[in-house]
Formats: structure tokens, C-alpha cells, sequence
């Protein structure tokens, strides 16, 4: 698919190694123009794939994070209370004060507001959909059909351009059919070795082939233990860059060190009293 290797190749020279499938989906999101829908575990990348979207498109990323409580007035738009209330004692008595308060000039845009109204399209991230309620994916379902907003004092605003939409989901909670059937949708795993490895290799400024090699198996090494918590992307980027800026050149030759800097990847005490030094140089055995 030709679409396909382009994205490919564009998303590799932002900096974000997709593979096929991934690649296969932002493809058709841009030819539909449907909101892409990225599911998977934390840290595996989510979050990037919209970044990586802005630069290839050379646009604005306007994020919206999503949480629990998250009302309509957070995501859309506010009125700047402060500023009418200012400019009503200030017009004291006039009779047009009450129009001209409700104008553009005190208007507070939100994400979502802010997305639908820029003259190049941006790329509108909704990251995490699955920590907002039920009520609030209703009402984004409702805007991602029409791209419209009604504000009652200014009246129905549609999108000057439509948005590339992308949302993201930890699984935290089961999303509704009719927000799924809206999206295109993707589960994003964690990457395997060779495709780790590259991403190591676009990222981290003097991580040398072999050296990368080392980290992502080592990285799939930890995965596999009982974790509380399995590092993402993220954190084999961070431990990377630590092992760089260290000069470890090959893992096997400073297994203290290794050992010492996987509080990169480990993130709870659970998990660092786990990952021993014994399973530290078990994993190393078979990074060769």
C-alpha cells in the first residue's frame, strides 16, 4: 500500500518508528478523515503518534487531557467572568452593555473550540477518553459527527477546517460502541526488539546499533518479569539516553552499572526489590 509507506516514511523522519499496521491506519484516517482511535497500555507511545502528526503536517497540536469530572465548559469554551464583570461596572447603565459582554473579546477558547477554528487544521490529541465520564464521550461523540459547536449567545459555530483527530485510551474503562464505531481503531503494543532498537536509534543522539540492540532485549528481558508496573517506551528511552551519557558501550562489560541505572525503567519499590542482581545478570545473559 502505497499510502501506507509514506506515512511510514514520513513518520520515521519525525522521529516516531510505526509499523505496519499502525502506518496502515493513519494512512486510511487521512483518506476517510475519520478520528483515529490508539488503545493500548501506557507508555507505549500513544501520546507520540499525535506529535508525530503535527510535524508531519507542520501544524499546531492542540491537546485536550481528558479526567474524571471533565465538563463541557473545561473542553469547549469559557466566558472570561472577571473581564465582563469589569466592563459591566465600568458601562454602568448603558443599554448595549449586556451584547457586548457576550462577544468574541471575552470569549475563552478550550481544545475543542480552539481545534475546529483554526484556518489550517490541527491535529486535536484527546488523550486518555477512557478517565472522562460516560456523559462527556456522549457529548464528543455528538461533535465529532458534526464538527459544530452551538454557544447560545453567539449562535452555532461550524469548523472552519475539520481536524486530524486523534484519541487515546489506557483501557481503563470499556468505551461506548457508538464512540467505536465512529473511529478508526488501533492497538498500539509494546514494540518488539528490532523495531525498539530503531527507535533507540532515532532518538537517542549517540546510541551506536549494537548498543541499541543490547537495550531493547534487555528492555524485553524486563517486560517478561512480574511487574507492577512494565516500562514503556519512555523509559527505555530515558535508561538509554543514561547509559549514553555514561559511555556504556556494550551492557555485558558493566553489569553494576546496568544494574544500578534500571531505576530508569522500575518504577515502584515493588518492583526494583524484584529485578535483583542475580535477575539483572540473568537478563544479561542473553542480550548477546
Amino acid at each position: 500500500m502505497r499510502g501506507r509507506d509514506v506515512i511510514a516514511q514520513a513518520l520515521a523522519a519525525s522521529g516516531y518508528i510505526a509499523d505496519a499496521d499502525l502506518a496502515t491506519a493513519i494512512s486510511l484516517m487521512q483518506l476517510l478523515r475519520r478520528p483515529l482511535l490508539l488503545e493500548g497500555e501506557a507508555g507505549v507511545g500513544k501520546t507520540e503518534v499525535a506529535k508525530a502528526l503535527a510535524k508531519i503536517h507542520a501544524t499546531e497540536l492542540i491537546r485536550l487531557q481528558c479526567y474524571e469530572g471533565l465538563d463541557q465548559s473545561s473542553a469547549l469554551y469559557e466566558w472570561n467572568y472577571q473581564r465582563q464583570l469589569l466592563a459591566i461596572q465600568a458601562h454602568r447603565g448603558a443599554d448595549s452593555i449586556e451584547d457586548q459582554v457576550f462577544s468574541e473579546k471575552y470569549l475563552l477558547e478550550r481544545p475543542l473550540l480552539a481545534a475546529i477554528r483554526r484556518s489550517k487544521a490541527p491535529v486535536l490529541l484527546i488523550d486518555e477518553i477512557d478517565r472522562a465520564d460516560d456523559e462527556f464521550e456522549a457529548f464528543l461523540l455528538e461533535l465529532l459527527s458534526d464538527f459544530q459547536i452551538s454557544i447560545p449567545e453567539l449562535g452555532t459555530i461550524a469548523a472552519v477546517t475539520i481536524p486530524h483527530v486523534v484519541l487515546t485510551s489506557n483501557g481503563t474503562r470499556e468505551l461506548s460502541d457508538a464512540l467505536r464505531r465512529r473511529c478508526l481503531y488501533h492497538y498500539v503494543d509494546y514494540p518488539d526488539v528490532d523495531r525498539e532498537a530503531r527507535i533507540i536509534l532515532a532518538r537517542i543522539a549517540g546510541a551506536s546499533p549494537s548498543l541499541s540492540l543490547q537495550i531493547a532485549r534487555m528492555v524485553e528481558g524486563v517486560r517478561k518479569e512480574e511487574l507492577r508496573k512494565v516500562p514503556g517506551v519512555a523509559e527505555t528511552l530515558d535508561w538509554a539516553a543514561a547509559l549514553v551519557g555514561l559511555d556504556i558501550s556494550d551492557l555485558r562489560d558493566a553489569p553494576e552499572t546496568v544494574h544500578e541505572t534500571l531505576i530508569c525503567l522500575l518504577k515502584t519499590h515493588e518492583d526494583r526489590a524484584r529485578v535483583t542482581p542475580e535477575v539483572t545478570q540473568r537478563l544479561l545473559g542473553r542480550v548477546a
